[in-house]
């Protein structure tokens, strides 16, 4: 029996030559030739008036919270199903995060709870597009344009993903994304933050709240503290092994879908019995198989459901517990509405083995595995 692992990080071939070159280059520190080529990939691929390597997504996720200029006080709509950082980049600021409710076909925010949230406090919708399916745009940038807010978009699962052509991460006024180890495209630790508009300031608060990297490019005689900041900047090292994943991002893309076809065609039958639901992927929307998921009946089924796949050699993980009932989250935030779905779904959402790499083979033994549970009565 093939033991299956959950992920396996991205890797081509040619990272390893390419950090290399990074080391002979003598310049390891940052924004180097292999930050520009990565910096040049992103800004054509989406659009984008300027993107920026982060050292994680959770800094670019903080920089879009201080080019929010959120003071102490101020609040922020957002989902409770999310990563931790998505919430502590506004605590961080001294902002108060509202958690609203998700829908239970994409697990993403339902826009239809954003606008009874909202408040004179309010400055910043944040969405996160769960799984590289995309939030409903329209609607809520409709919302954000009728109250004066600013979006940012949490789109840390989202590269080469669209939303009715447009990438995620350029349809508000801030993306984030993540090239950590778990994601499609990967360079260890490391992120990148989108701007919809170029800003000088996030030059600034990337580069310790100086004006470093306009003295580099010799528009100033000296560099100087202007502005709030920290060290954003990742590693020459960290963006050569990054750009050997992107310059293979249609293939890693296309290998990913696959597999992801193979589990959705599969899986077919007990989905149609009623026995699993699965991940539903709106019109408009092109996801790029940043996994594949499939909901039990409940918690106790679930946690049945992992036993037997892990007993089946197949690695299988839940994901995020709800952040408002999370102590931080209890402590920092509060949820407005009912929450009807958040925690109800996430009890139920189990992923399946997803990265590229991944065999036919080993998605047909994953599949076998979950029919195997469901056929033999283990439910």
């Amino acid at each position: 029996m093939t033991t299956i692992p959950f992920n396996t990080p991205p890797y081509c071939g040619r990272e390893d030559e390419y950090v290399l070159q990074a080391i002979h280059s003598h310049k390891i520190s940052g924004d180097g030739a292999f930050t520009k080529k990565c910096h040049a990939w992103l800004e054509e691929h989406t659009g984008t008036a300027k993107a920026l390597l982060t050292t994680s997504c959770t800094h670019a996720l903080d920089m879009a919270a201080l080019l929010c200029r959120l003071e102490p006080g101020d609040e922020v709509i957002l989902p409770s199903y999310t990563f931790s950082s998505t919430a502590n980049a506004f605590v961080l600021t001294g902002a108060t995060p509202v958690f609203v409710d998700i829908r239970p076909d994409t697990m993403n925010i339902d826009e239809n709870c954003i606008e009874d949230a909202i408040t004179e406090r309010t400055k910043v919708i944040c969405v996160m597009h769960y799984a590289g399916v995309s939030c409903e745009m329209d609607t809520i940038m409709a919302i954000a344009r009728r109250h004066g807010l600013l979006v940012v978009e949490d789109a840390a699962q989202g590269v080469m993903a669209s939303y009715k052509g447009q990438p995620l991460g350029t349809i508000g006024d801030y993306g984030c994304y993540s090239f950590h180890e778990s994601k499609n495209y990967s360079m260890g630790e490391g992120g990148a933050i989108l701007l919809r508009q170029d800003d000088p300031r996030a030059e600034i608060i990337r580069e310790k709240g100086t004006n470093r990297a306009r003295f580099l490019r010799g528009q100033v005689d000296k560099y100087t503290w202007e502005d709030l900041g920290s060290s954003y900047l990742p590693s020459e090292l960290n963006a050569a092994y990054l750009w050997g994943q992107l310059e293979m991002a249609e293939q890693i893309n296309a290998a990913r879908l696959h597999s992801w076809q193979l589990y959705r065609e599969g899986l077919a039958p007990l989905k149609e019995e009623g026995l699993i639901d699965w991940q539903t992927v709106p019109e408009g929307c092109v996801h790029n198989a940043h996994m594949f998921y499939i909901k039990a009946r409940d918690l106790d089924e679930r946690t049945a459901l992992i036993a037997h796949l892990k007993a089946n050699g197949v690695g299988s993980v839940f994901h995020y517990v709800p952040l408002h009932s999370a102590d931080a989250g209890l402590r920092f935030g509060r949820f407005h509405g009912e929450d009807r779905y958040t925690t109800r779904e996430s009890e139920r959402l189990l992923r399946l083995p997803m990265f590229y790499g991944l065999k036919d083979s080993e998605v047909e033994q994953a599949v076998d595995a979950v029919a195997a549970f469901y056929r033999g009565g283990r439910r």
